[in-house]
């Protein structure tokens, strides 16, 4: 753990324990979430009554679970459908540009990003699910069209885009520690579950294999600006969108319980934040 955040947390534990609330609060961690959907967990109510209705922001995503269990002051300005660019530039009306939110004083950033850039992964999974049905989730029609395109998007624009969003984050924070989450299983290595997530069978590992394109680029650009990488490759596997209710993390595109669909549940939410609070050495 960076001595400042250390040291950070030291004082605040030490507060909450021997002096009254307000003063605890004062001396809080100072945390600013950042994000995309995942890590706003959009369709999981209750809603965050302080987000902008298009972003789709729950009181439950990890970054409200993180805070309560330290007992950060968070700053929660992850916004569904949230891309890099938007970490510069506004990406509604009334939702301005995520590094608004982020000054020298942040002891503790985090963020889930990438997905949405270039509309590939969403692209990806919405295509995958097309040609799926089509087919009857017979052979491997997704990768018969597309190839190594989608993968190719994320090797030559996304990587870069989020090595540029990083280090505008550790420009603006120098001496914060920042963490960049990847993006949990959303599905099984093989065989699928054509009910749940209409993907023909054989795209199942094509589409499994682009997940794995996106977190290494997640991954590798962490390690390039000198972020620390949550990386949910181990954590999160048996536990995707094919599994049943109560052990699947993310909700399957049919017989779900998210309106947004292949999206983290609570549970999925609530295990993100654990698992960032155990590589960050928080827990």
């Amino acid at each position: 753990m960076p001595r400042r955040l250390a040291a950070t947390l030291a004082a605040a534990t030490a507060t909450a324990t021997f002096a009254a609330a307000p003063a605890a609060h004062a001396d809080s961690l100072d945390y600013v979430a950042l994000g995309d959907s995942y890590s706003a967990a959009s369709g999981v109510q209750p809603s965050d009554p302080d987000a902008s209705p298009l972003c789709l922001r729950s009181s439950r995503n990890y970054p409200h679970v993180l805070a309560d269990e330290i007992g950060a002051s968070l700053t929660d300005v992850t916004c569904g459908a949230a891309e890099t660019r938007h970490f510069s530039t506004a990406q509604y009306p009334g939702v301005p540009p995520q590094l608004d939110a982020v000054d020298a004083g942040a002891d503790l950033i985090t963020m889930t990003i990438g997905g949405n850039d270039s509309g590939v992964f969403i692209g990806a999974l919405l295509a995958c699910g097309s040609t799926g049905i089509l087919s009857g989730g017979k052979g491997s029609p997704c990768k018969d069209t597309f190839g190594t395109s989608f993968e190719d998007t994320v090797r030559n624009k996304t990587y870069p885009a989020l090595v540029n969003a990083l280090r505008a984050v550790r420009d603006k924070a120098p001496d914060a520690e920042v963490a960049i989450l990847g993006y949990p299983w959303i599905l099984p290595a093989t065989g699928g579950c054509f009910d749940k997530m209409p993907v023909a069978e054989g795209d199942v590992a094509y589409l499994r294999s682009l997940q794995a394109t996106l977190n290494d680029a997640v991954g590798r650009a962490a390690e390039e600006t000198g972020v620390t990488y949550v990386d949910f490759s181990v954590a999160s596997e048996g536990h995707d969108a094919c599994q049943p209710a109560g052990v699947r993390w993310i909700e399957p595109f049919l017989q779900g319980t998210n309106p947004v669909v292949v999206h983290p549940n609570a549970l999925g939410e609530a295990e993100m934040a654990a698992e960032t609070l155990e590589v960050l050495g928080l827990d």
